[in-house]
């Protein structure tokens, strides 16, 4: 199993910052709405996410910890093996924050392209999380 790990300095309060990660049927929508068009609940912890060229998948709730503003969750289906993403919300100096998301997957494979998804998401989830501090 491969894990890619991204840190990104925030410019908005931690609590700000996890208002919406932590959001777990919107977090994906809220943080990057080029790339969401819909995300739902389906289920209690199962959510349906629509990417902006149609593509459907979902992801379930494995965590959500409010006192360490972490969040855990897996994507269901297509030809993961395994796959855990997290996203953890830090307190930084200033009041800004640390975002920590790590993506764990298998097949390793998958490694390359997640890394190039995530960079290109990473700009965007901030300017989203600071424009809604």
């Amino acid at each position: 199993m491969g894990s890619v790990i991204r840190e990104l300095i925030v410019d908005a309060s931690p609590e700000s910052v996890w208002r919406t990660v932590g959001n777990f049927a919107e977090g994906p929508r809220l943080t990057t709405p080029d790339i969401f068009i819909d995300c739902r609940l389906v289920e209690p912890n199962l959510r349906q996410m629509t990417f902006s060229d149609g593509k459907v998948v979902h992801e379930r709730l494995i965590a959500r910890d409010e006192q360490a503003r972490r969040i855990v969750w897996a994507w269901e289906g297509e030809d993961v093996r395994h796959d855990n993403t997290s996203m953890q919300v830090f307190a930084e100096n200033d009041g800004r924050s640390r975002l920590v998301w790590i993506h764990d997957t298998a097949p390793d494979e998958l490694c390359d392209w997640l890394a190039a998804a995530m960079d290109q998401l990473a700009p965007e989830i901030r300017r989203s999380l600071e424009a809604a501090n």
